[in-house]
């Protein structure tokens, strides 16, 4: 049940329990035009304030509840959030968060669910959408995505240039998705050579999916491929490092990581990691 509370914070007290919503395939009767308010999406970035976009704040800005995932929800610095009723919850309670979201909307209040990186990318725009058109709400409800820096470009630029090529994002969190189906796509990009970004990388419950992985990379690419880990970026305790294929070790990622393996061109020029486009092939 998410949590709710008026800025500045202080100690969230339980809101109550949104309505349920209706059986699926069923179509609710959309509130008036005149009592509906606009629902925001929005992408925080990375983390740092320095790197919310104007749009993404003035969205904010323009909210009267903000609702997210309690960690994402503390990466808005406090001002924005001054006044604001705030509906935050712990993991594994999208469709709680989406659907609150949808609801204050629905009663006139301007509503931002809040996602850290990009909000369509492994985030709650597609959920938004999905309950809006389970709800029969999908042609009424004015919804604005706000798109937000990725993760994967974040850590890309802390490690250098790795993603001047072709390359593909696969998450190893098999929450939603059969790890049959993940081990085969990131099995297929390795095999195509893209450089491969992986997101949900590890965590205490999935401690060997990135090994099963990385042993995939190792029967295709040079033991001596790049792979980058960035963890927090933007945040404190930000960790950047490269190792290779041989040297890599899983065990020195987690949930709040990003890995980039790269393909048969990678290479690191003063300790960054480089994947060439091509230009000095064709212009040298």
């Amino acid at each position: 049940m998410p949590k709710t509370s008026d800025h500045p914070r202080g100690v969230a007290p339980e809101a109550s329990a949104p309505a349920p919503p209706p059986a699926h395939g069923a179509q609710q009767a959309p509130a008036s035009a005149a009592a509906q308010a606009p629902l925001a999406v929005v992408g925080l970035g990375p983390g740092d304030a320095s790197l919310l976009t104007p749009q993404a704040l003035a969205a904010l800005e323009a909210a009267d509840v903000v609702v997210g995932y309690t960690l994402y929800v503390r990466l808005i610095p406090e001002e924005v959030l001054q006044g604001k009723t705030v509906l935050s919850t712990g993991m594994m309670a999208e469709m709680q968060r989406c659907e609150a979201a949808i609801d204050s909307a629905l009663a006139g209040r301007p509503t931002a669910v809040v996602c850290s990186g990009d909000p369509g990318i492994y985030a709650m725009a597609g959920l938004v959408f999905e309950l809006l058109e389970e709800r029969g709400l999908a042609e009424t409800l004015p919804v604005t995505v706000v798109p937000g820096i990725p993760a994967v470009c974040g850590a890309a630029a802390l490690l250098g240039a790795p993603l001047m090529h072709d390359f593909a994002c696969v998450s190893l969190s098999d929450l939603l998705t059969p790890w049959e189906v993940i081990e085969r796509r990131a099995g297929k990009a390795l095999e195509a050579d893209f450089v491969l970004v992986l997101y949900n990388p590890r965590s205490k419950r999935r401690d060997w999916q990135l090994g099963a992985v990385m042993d995939r990379a190792k029967a295709i690419l040079p033991p001596a491929t790049p792979v980058g880990v960035v963890r927090d970026a933007y945040r404190p305790g930000q960790a950047v490092f490269c190792r290779t294929l041989s040297t890599f070790d899983p065990a020195e990622v987690d949930m709040l990581s990003i890995v980039v393996i790269g393909n048969s061109a990678t290479r690191l020029v003063g300790g960054r990691m480089v994947t060439p486009r091509g230009y000095m092939e064709k212009y040298r």
